[in-house]
Order: structure tokens, then C-alpha cells, then sequence
């Protein structure tokens, strides 16, 4: 796995070895940056379920300001630490070690301002994308701007979103996964 585009270009990140996360291909990674490649620059970041946090990180190299990371898995925070400093980001990302709806309560009790993309891989099947979601609507963490990506299984249910209050925007399906792309909706 490495950084595909911007500063940290081509740089190698580590994984943690076993199934406890499942760090996004290059290939996935790349065709979800080029969707969302004039959105990136200058943004706010929050990464959900971090795993390795390549998906930060990328965002970071291609520009975003700031990245909020969240993981719960202590040697994956190791990872994240690990390849933050390897590409020299550290000082633009802060790493939350702990459970993301937690932390999205703690968030949202300092941070005034809506994230600009919030992105999600939570482990698949557990429900937690929703729980995720329902937390976002309830404070200011995404904005009727906020762009909302979730990495899930390919042939998982995306229509109960909008019950959530969210408006499925696009989805891009893969082999054996999908980015669906959400926006909040007016009413909620």
C-alpha cells in the first residue's frame, strides 16, 4: 500500500498484519480520489474507522488541511502514528485512539464547525455506518455541504439512508465493494 498523489507520492505505508482491518487497494483508493479530486484541497478530513489511515494520509498528500483520524485498535493506532510520521504529516492530522462514536461525541463537543469529508470504513455487518450517521445528524459535525463517503460491502442496502436523513448522491461499486457518497439532507 502507498501514497498515490501529492506530497507524499509514492511512499510505502504499513498495515497491520491480520483481518482486523482491510486497508483500501491502491487501485480503490485512487479512483475514489479522482472522484473527489476538487473537493480535497483545503478541506477538513475526519476518517472514521482509520485502520492504517491511507485514506487520511491521501487526503493530506493531495492537499486537505487538516485530518481528524479515529481507531479503535491499539496497533493499528500504532500504524497510523507510524505512517503519519513516514510522510511527514503528523503535524496536520490529529489521532483519536478510541471508539468512533465516542469519539464523535467528544468531537463534536470542541469542534464548531462541520467537516468538509467525512469518510467511514467501519467493519462490515455490524450496523455501525448507521449509528455513525445517526450521530452525525444529531450535531455539527456534517454540514449541509459535508460530502459523506462509506466504504461498504457491494451488495449491502443503501436505500434506508434517506430514513437516516441522508441523500445517496452516487455510488461507485467495486468487485467486492461500493463507496456510496451521502449528503445531508434540508430536513434534517
Amino acid at each position: 500500500m502507498r501514497v498515490i498523489a501529492g506530497t507524499a507520492r509514492r511512499l510505502l505505508l504499513k498495515t497491520i498484519p491480520g483481518e482486523d482491518t482491510r486497508p483500501t487497494t491502491d487501485r480503490i483508493k485512487e479512483t475514489l480520489f479522482n472522484m473527489i479530486q476538487m473537493d480535497v484541497p483545503g478541506a477538513s478530513f475526519l476518517d472514521l474507522f482509520g485502520g492504517s489511515g491511507g485514506i487520511a494520509i491521501e487526503a493530506l498528500s493531495r492537499g486537505a488541511l487538516h485530518a481528524t483520524i479515529v481507531e479503535k485498535n491499539p496497533l493499528a493506532v500504532k500504524c497510523i502514528e507510524e505512517n503519519l510520521r513516514h510522510t511527514h504529516l503528523t503535524d496536520h492530522a490529529d489521532l483519536i485512539s478510541g471508539d468512533a462514536l465516542s469519539a464523535l461525541q467528544r468531537i463534536a463537543s470542541s469542534r464548531k464547525k462541520p467537516y468538509d469529508i467525512i469518510f467511514l470504513d467501519p467493519p462490515y455487518g455490524k450496523g455501525l455506518e448507521d449509528q455513525a450517521l445517526t450521530v452525525l445528524r444529531e450535531t455539527s459535525l456534517a454540514g449541509a455541504g459535508s460530502m459523506i463517503i462509506i466504504e461498504m460491502k457491494v451488495d449491502a442496502d443503501i436505500a434506508h439512508f434517506s430514513d437516516l436523513g441522508y441523500q445517496v448522491v452516487r455510488s461507485k461499486e467495486y468487485k467486492t465493494n461500493k463507496h456510496v457518497f451521502l449528503r445531508r439532507t434540508q430536513e434534517s
